[in-house]
């Protein structure tokens, strides 16, 4: 049974950027055919769980946004996990406590849970500060989170085409690919959210297709085709998009005829504040002076 939670269909604000209404009802769509097109969905999940073996502790209560079921299945199977996905489609036959709600609105009691994880999930959120708070709420004292999200250097090569292509057949620019997090923004959000000891990361994955098609169609059966309030709101026409095909395939194509698509991920790691864990020193009780550290000496011509 999935519990669904009805409190975070909120209306559109002015300052959103994206439709998650938009974004729900795709994924509603895509999600009985979604294992065909989850291969990246798959590797950041083992991504991050090979991160957390790394991490000396045991986690029972845990809460999984978007993490592949097979991976969900293999290391957590005897905890008590929640599986959350914002369409109630995606949940079908998943592992653990099913979970309908929105990133932007958990449900979840304050210090309530152990571990959360995110994969792939964050970079539609309209207000990700807000997220990251309502995530390290939900963290019991010297809980952890992880997750992973599109950094800004992700499809640069799909902007890149349409953004030519927009100018020479409409003479102008309007976007149709979602901007994605800079990775000198992630720590300063996590320590923004509340988060001790933050740590980010970044890996570049590179993917070949046949040509761009290709890569729209399997973007949009990813769930990650553009969900942007201000995007283009016309009709794309085969002209634009055989100019977009052509220009990446120009530009980007390599000796087989093949076309490169640049995913960016960007890793967070960040702890719920608890009293263990290692604090900075106040300022003047260092037992080290710097100028012992420091070659003064001046230097001979």
């Amino acid at each position: 049974m999935t519990q669904k939670n009805s409190s975070f269909k909120a209306p559109l604000k002015s300052s959103d950027i994206f439709n998650r209404s938009l974004i729900r009802s795709r994924r509603e769509l895509i999600a009985r055919s979604f294992s065909d097109y989850d291969f990246l969905n798959r590797e950041i999940s083992e991504r991050l769980i090979d991160n957390l073996h790394d991490i000396k502790m045991s986690f029972k209560k845990i809460l999984s946004m978007n993490l592949c079921d097979d991976t969900i299945r293999t290391y957590f199977k005897d905890m008590f996990l929640i599986n959350q996905n914002m369409a109630h489609k995606m949940l079908d036959g998943k592992y653990g406590k099913k979970v309908q709600a929105d990133e932007d609105f958990l449900p979840y009691k304050n210090q309530c849970l152990e571990l959360i994880i995110s994969c792939l999930t964050l970079h539609w959120i309209n207000d990700l500060p807000g997220a990251l708070i309502q995530i390290r709420r939900s963290l019991k004292p010297n809980g952890l989170f992880m997750g992973a999200v599109y950094g800004g250097e992700t499809l640069f090569e799909l902007r890149a085409s349409m953004l030519k292509a927009g100018i020479d057949i409409r003479g102008g620019i309007t976007p149709h690919v979602s901007p994605f997090m800079d990775i000198r923004d992630a720590g300063t959000l996590m320590q923004r959210a509340g988060f001790s000891l933050p740590v980010v990361s970044t890996e570049r994955i590179t993917v070949n297709y046949a040509d761009a098609f290709s890569l729209m169609k399997e973007l949009k059966n990813m769930g990650e085709n553009n969900a942007l309030i201000k995007g283009f709101k016309g009709l794309t026409s085969k002209k634009f998009m055989f100019a977009v095909a052509e220009k990446y395939q120009q530009d980007y194509g390599n000796e087989q005829g093949r076309i490169p698509a640049t995913f960016d991920i960007i890793y967070l790691k960040g702890w719920a504040p608890h009293e263990s864990q290692q604090q900075p020193l106040r300022p003047g009780t260092g037992k080290i002076r710097l100028k012992d550290a420091l070659d003064l000496k001046p230097k001979s011509s």
